[in-house]
């Protein structure tokens, strides 16, 4: 039985108390998933702090007054980044320059310094000509085509040469406790997940959430990827590790208990969404903009559109893979899938 040992969230620039030598934070995002976790582990010589937020000055202020506060006013001796998304390395750079290790997978550090230093102030043909194969609509299409894209240096600060690697299946001591570090994919390229060798902790970032399920989405970068596929295999490869009094620290949302049951339910509601897709590729070939109704449980407007479309290309990259659908060409360019006879 999946349960919130924890009723509500610490205010921002405050702290809760999870375990000891272990404090959770919560930080605002201006998004519609409107915060991240953050989270402190007390260590003999300072802090080791997990994933920071955005790079915004709000943010900054917020990570000031907890620095001073709930922190003691201790040093931050190591930063560590689960994977490499905006919410999660923002503040990396800032903290590095303050002083911190940086501690992070590479793919994740790569892929992150790749990212701050490709800025784009319109959007790259690639990235076109990728919003056109999966079918965009086109009055939004002609919007964002004229628009500064969304750019990594906008809200993560410049990461400096010079970090230390996580390994798959490594360890690592931080709040007094031994770590067995475990990479998932899907949702980031290597993303790590901590568990506790000492208590039931996993630092499951946004590998392992409770209400809610990560975005897997296919990008420009690499258009053949099959990132559900990996989700899927990584939730597998959890489920001998998972015992039901595992606390598991997320990325988003509360901290939670019944990990084994919450892996089957992240398993099952993709495979419910591919079947659901299957269905409603049996009416007639449709493109990825034209599937999100069997996808998606919600209405998709402006906001979220362009989540809502990288993660139905995704559901039919995984399709493709399998060999459950081909596609062909339209002729305004975006690819329609057929369900394979």
């Amino acid at each position: 039985m999946i349960q919130m040992p924890f009723a509500a969230a610490p205010e921002p620039g405050e702290a809760t108390l999870i375990a000891e030598d272990v404090l959770w934070l919560r930080v605002p995002l201006p998004m519609v998933l409107d915060h991240v976790n953050a989270y402190a582990l007390r260590d003999d010589d300072g802090w080791t702090l997990i994933d920071t937020g955005l790079d915004t000055s709000k943010t900054r202020a917020l990570w000031e007054a907890a620095l001073a506060g709930p922190l003691a006013g201790l040093p931050v001796r190591r930063l560590i980044v689960t994977h490499h998304h905006p919410d999660h390395v923002g503040l990396a750079g800032w903290f590095q320059a303050r002083g911190a290790e940086l501690i992070m997978p590479r793919t994740a550090w790569l892929m992150a310094r790749m990212l701050i230093l490709d800025e784009q102030p319109m959007p790259s043909a690639e990235t076109l000509a990728h919003w056109q194969g999966a079918g965009m609509d086109e009055a939004l299409f002609e919007t964002r085509r004229a628009e500064r894209p969304f750019n990594f240096c906008d809200v993560v600060h410049p990461l400096p040469l010079g970090f230390t690697r996580l390994h798959d299946g490594g360890m690592i001591r931080m709040g007094g406790r031994d770590w067995d570090i475990r990479f998932g994919q899907g949702h980031a390229p290597d993303h790590a997940t901590f568990w506790s060798r000492d208590d039931h902790l996993v630092i499951g970032g946004d590998q392992l959430l409770a209400t809610i399920s990560p975005n897997l989405g296919v990008y420009a970068t690499e258009p053949g990827a099959d990132p559900l596929g990996e989700w899927l295999d990584s939730c597998a490869a959890f489920q001998p590790l998972a015992r039901a009094e595992h606390l598991v620290l997320p990325g988003h949302k509360l901290p939670f208990t019944g990990l084994p049951e919450r892996l089957v339910q992240l398993i099952d509601n993709h495979h419910g969404a591919l079947d659901r897709l299957r269905g409603h590729l049996a009416g007639g070939p449709r493109s990825a903009a034209e599937c999100f109704a069997p996808l998606f449980k919600r209405q998709i407007d402006a906001g979220t559109y362009g989540l809502a479309l990288v993660e139905a290309v995704a559901h039919l990259n995984h399709l493709l893979r399998l060999g459950a659908v081909t596609r062909t060409r339209r002729a305004d360019g975006a690819w329609l899938y057929h369900l394979a006879r």
